[in-house]
């Protein structure tokens, strides 16, 4: 399948460089105490048995900038159907790290294999409301690639530059009643795409670790 008919991508950032954010990410070691999730804005305490799982937090290295790659799960599937996300799932017992974890489940999801990818470095763990301690793990793809969607799990692959995703002023804090109780979240809505949840607090993680340093 081509490329460009999978991808809605916007215009590649011209801030950081690839070099950049690689030597960035790589010289940052997260603590394992210092832990980031839903809890940071509404106050809860993380469960202490959350399941392990990972993401891959995919910059695509294209010759004009960085882009950061999604998917939009399908609308049936029974957790978080049509939000955005980073390639991603649980932690399985033959995953060695959860590096392999995030690139096993990359090549699942969306058919880009881990010849194509490669990992710059990691962000603090990310609790969830849900019982999942996600690890974000950064990689850098190289450009061009296949792309193939699972299209159980996923319904697109889109792109968005990391330009808009490091611009504080596209960051919304926001909130929702949900049960009775008022849940307070990161979003950063990019054209017609809402981007929010976990996501979107994984996306402050890697904006304060490259703007920060």
């Amino acid at each position: 399948m081509e490329q460009q008919r999978i991808f809605s991508i916007g215009s590649a950032g011209r801030g950081l460089s690839a070099d950049q954010v690689v030597d960035i990410l790589s010289a940052y070691v997260p603590s394992s105490n210092d832990i980031r999730g839903d809890h940071d804005l509404n106050g809860f305490r993380p469960k202490p048995d959350n399941r392990a799982a990972a993401v891959l937090v995919p910059l695509v290295n294209h010759s004009d900038g960085l882009n950061v790659l999604f998917t939009k799960r399908t609308d049936h599937l029974s957790n978080h159907p049509g939000q955005i996300s980073f390639p991603g799932g649980h932690c399985e017992e033959d995953d060695e790290t959860a590096a392999h974890a995030a690139l096993r489940e990359t090549h699942e999801e969306v058919g880009i294999t881990s010849d194509y990818i490669r990992v710059v470095g990691r962000l603090n763990d990310y609790v969830t409301r849900t019982g999942f301690r996600v690890t974000p793990i950064v990689g850098l793809v190289d450009v061009p690639f296949p792309v193939q969607p699972d299209p159980h799990e996923v319904a697109e692959v889109f792109e968005v530059p990391l330009d808009f995703l490091l611009d504080e002023n596209n960051h919304k804090k926001c909130a929702r009643r949900f049960q009775g109780v008022t849940r307070h979240f990161w979003a950063m809505p990019y054209e017609d795409y809402y981007i929010w949840g976990a996501t979107a607090g994984m996306l402050r993680n890697l904006y304060s670790v490259l703007t920060t340093r």
